[in-house]
């Protein structure tokens, strides 16, 4: 029997690799003679690179960057084989979890250290560049980005503003007379998974600033902003975008680069499944083993082990899902699918997520040798 092991993580609790080998020990000791796969997964965000390691062609390449708040550090990205194209993940560099707690501020945070990391991949010959784009600590609407490309801010006396969320609302003009010639025959794809526009109530700030350590009075500061970028960008570039879908992912980083660099949006799990060649991999499978910490009815709306039921239904490849709650139970036009939740009945879910380990082994034991007795 060939099972298909591919998680995501179970936020604040395990990661997808931590999930998925509880996944496979449990496998291995209820089907000894299966071949177990093992593919933790990713949509496109936090979690890419060490995908593209384990399944795809390429090497891992560090290079000199900063943090969002101008630490210097070693960011690894993804060199692929053909020597023409790499994926960065912003969240080695601009990430929350690169910084301390203390120093979460998207007022003050920058995107500039992932674009050292852009221009290292330039220098190595790349002429695609994709960037995933999940758990940013900033908001300066990709600004840091060409800023570390050459490209200036500019405000209404004719001076440089350094490129984060408070100056936003200041700029009058960006200057791409100094910006790196390269950057014109790049092609830029940025996995993006989310929905929101730049602007509104759904919009980059209102929904993700107070993650980052903003106040309501801050959420404010960085939406007025964003509303002057989106005029500046219109009026110097001919582009809007403050509406498109996906264009507030990551502090705006979705939208402004679109406008500025003509980067392209795409699905990052599909960009993924493409890299790994996961759709071919499904196809060979008697079993997948998928799982998230929560299953609920925002999970329909495009997260992973959603998706991957999506493509074993093409299959009808029987799919046990895991999740630490599980609000949605049944998912209709899904008959191959079946939800399990891991916490126990009558426990929290604070002592649910610290017993995540136990309670996800427990829950595959009792699922697994039921689906061995049927």
């Amino acid at each position: 029997m060939n099972v298909l092991i591919i998680p995501d993580s179970f936020k604040g609790s395990l990661t997808a690799r931590e999930v998925a080998e509880i996944m496979e020990k449990k496998i291995t000791q209820i089907f000894p003679k299966s071949i177990s796969h093992i593919m933790p997964f990713s949509d496109g965000g936090e979690g890419a690179l060490n995908i593209l390691e384990d399944h795809a062609s390429g090497t891992m390449v560090n290079c000199e960057a900063q943090d969002a708040v101008g630490n210097p550090l070693k960011a690894p990205y993804f060199l692929f084989e053909n020597g023409n194209s790499a994926w960065i993940e912003l969240s080695k560099t601009s990430g929350l979890t690169q910084i301390k707690e203390a120093d979460q501020n998207p007022l003050k945070t920058s995107t500039i250290g992932t674009g050292k990391v852009i221009i290292d991949a330039l220098n190595k010959g790349c002429s695609k560049i994709y960037l995933g784009i999940g758990g940013s600590a900033t908001h300066d609407l990709g600004t840091g980005i060409i800023n570390a490309l050459g490209a200036k801010l500019i405000d209404s006396n004719g001076e440089e503003l350094f490129p984060n969320g408070e100056n936003l609302v200041k700029i009058e003009s960006i200057d791409l007379s100094k910006i790196d010639p390269r950057v014109n025959e790049t092609k830029f794809i940025i996995a993006c998974d989310v929905q929101n526009s730049l602007l509104g109530r759904n919009g980059s700030a209102h929904t993700y600033a107070k993650q980052k350590g903003a106040s309501q009075e801050m959420v404010n500061q960085l939406e007025k902003g964003g509303e002057n970028f989106a005029d500046v960008v219109e009026r110097q570039f001919g582009e809007k975008i403050d509406r498109i879908s996906g264009g507030g992912a990551a502090g705006g980083v979705s939208a402004g680069l679109s406008g500025i660099i003509n980067a392209k949006l795409k699905e990052g799990f599909e960009l993924l499944t493409q890299q790994t060649n996961l759709k071919s991999i499904i196809k060979e499978m008697d079993l997948v083993l998928t799982g998230e910490g929560s299953f609920d009815a925002q999970s329909t709306y495009g997260k992973l082990p959603y998706k991957i039921a999506q493509l074993t239904k093409k299959h009808n490849i029987p799919t046990l899902l895991f999740a630490g709650k599980a609000s949605l139970k049944k998912v209709s036009g899904f008959p191959q699918l079946k939800v399990y939740e891991t916490k126990p009945k009558n426990m929290s879910i604070e002592e649910a997520m610290q017993g995540a380990t136990e309670n996800l082994g427990v829950s595959l034991e009792k699922v697994l040798n039921d689906y061995k007795r049927n």
